[in-house]
């Protein structure tokens, strides 16, 4: 049983005319990101526009988003943003990324004790006042998606698995 999605999937690889694309995901992503696509496209037209960012950004609390900024969300498109254009700009980001070991070695600097965890008031404190700063929404979102435990600390490996792979492991 465990076989039959590789199958679906190398079937879905034949038919599609995107199957390159389509292959970097694996199909629960995939799905993930026509959810996501559906709720962003707000009128339901198939394309994200500046008025679709905008009405769904409010939904989410962010109603003074300047029209540069939703501006400058579109063009980073090449055209139209269908739902292919989403899941190829998503591919891109996450091309983009380090590879897991690369963030997690990363993360074990400021572990010396190879605990897998960094206290969330020292993660806090970095991520607000050095380089690109965490505004304090940023940081808000951070600790909804990756709760600290009941001491205070984070699991780290989970951020760099959720960074690189886009979702987190559901064991």
């Amino acid at each position: 049983m465990v076989s039959a999605p590789k199958k679906a999937k190398r079937r879905q690889q034949a038919e599609g005319g995107s199957s390159n694309l389509f292959s970097m995901f694996e199909q629960s992503q995939i799905q993930e990101y026509k959810e996501a696509f559906t709720i962003i496209d707000q009128n339901r037209d198939g394309i994200i526009s500046k008025d679709d960012l905008r009405d769904v950004l409010a939904t989410m609390g962010q109603l003074n988003v300047k029209n540069e900024e939703l501006e400058a969300m579109v063009k980073e498109a090449s055209g139209p943003i269908n739902f292919t254009v989403f899941l190829t700009m998503f591919g891109e980001k996450l091309k983009g990324a380090d590879p897991e070991d690369v963030i997690v070695s990363a993360f074990k600097v400021l572990d010396p004790e190879c605990t897998g965890t960094i206290k969330k008031e020292f993660l806090q404190e970095l991520l607000s006042t050095q380089c690109d700063r965490f505004t304090a929404d940023e940081m808000t979102n951070l600790w909804a998606a990756f709760p600290p435990d009941v001491a205070g600390n984070i699991d780290y490996k989970n951020i760099c698995y959720v960074i690189t792979h886009g979702e987190e492991k559901e064991e």
